[in-house]
């Protein structure tokens, strides 16, 4: 049997694992979080498309956790073939979910939540104390959540340039506050690859909070110096990331 073995791998080559044999995912969905939309990846984007990538962006409605991930399901199944699914912020916990999907191989963490089923977004906001320069209004008579004006810029963005800030904020997309007292019932990071993306200068999501949800996830961690929306001012390192995932590095 081993002489077999051996004569197989003479006359053929090595025996390729299943692994090896997969070949690179070119579909990547890019999911927003709170208080962003869409718009926000297009530094990511512009890299991914020049490496041969196809790149989707969800729009996500923000009203409720199954509206997000209906949302990106409906996105995932215009697909053709396997799947890179990239979150922000809540957009982690809205892949958290919508990553069952089959056609999802694998999954990126951006500066965001990764809960476990039942779950939810509030445990992991709480689960360290708030920065001084983050904070959030309370529902309005709508009950949508804003982030709060005065603190945009050194909370939520504070290395990007105060003037795409400052529209970043006015532009800011609300989310229905009871979002982040829905728990996730459904968990794709104990059955696929996870990446995911510390970024140390974080002041919306504590860091080391962000740590924590990706060790449990048995996610390989990346630790880029930027601050919560360090997709869009770290857009190269951040798309490194997404494309190891997308080759199963």
């Amino acid at each position: 049997m081993i002489a077999a073995l051996l004569l197989t791998g003479l006359l053929f080559g090595p025996v390729k694992t299943a692994e090896a044999r997969q070949k690179p995912i070119k579909n990547i969905v890019l999911v927003h979080g709170a208080f962003a939309d869409g718009s926000g990846w297009r530094g990511v984007y512009d890299i991914l498309i020049k490496k041969g990538y196809h790149v989707s962006i969800v729009q996500n409605p923000l009203t409720s956790l199954a509206a997000d991930v209906n949302a990106t399901n409906s996105v995932i199944e215009n697909q053709k073939g396997p799947v890179v699914l990239v979150g922000h912020s809540w957009g982690g916990t809205v892949i958290t979910q919508a990553g069952v999907n089959p056609k999802v191989a694998a999954l990126v963490y951006v500066a965001a939540f990764a809960p476990d089923a039942g779950e939810n977004t509030a445990k992991w906001v709480g689960a360290a104390p708030a920065a001084p320069e983050a904070g959030f209004t309370e529902p309005d008579k709508l009950g949508f959540v804003y982030f709060v004006l005065a603190k945009f810029h050194s909370g939520f963005a504070a290395d990007v340039p105060k003037a795409q800030s400052d529209f970043m904020c006015a532009s800011q997309a609300p989310i229905i506050g009871h979002c982040f007292a829905e728990p996730v019932s459904k968990v794709a990071w104990k059955t696929k690859p996870a990446y995911g993306i510390v970024a140390t200068a974080d002041k919306a999501i504590n860091p080391g909070v962000e740590r924590q949800m990706y060790k449990r996830a048995k996610a390989k961690i990346t630790e880029i110096k930027g601050s919560h929306v360090v997709f869009i001012s770290q857009p190269e390192a951040v798309a490194r990331v997404i494309m190891a995932a997308a080759n199963h590095q």
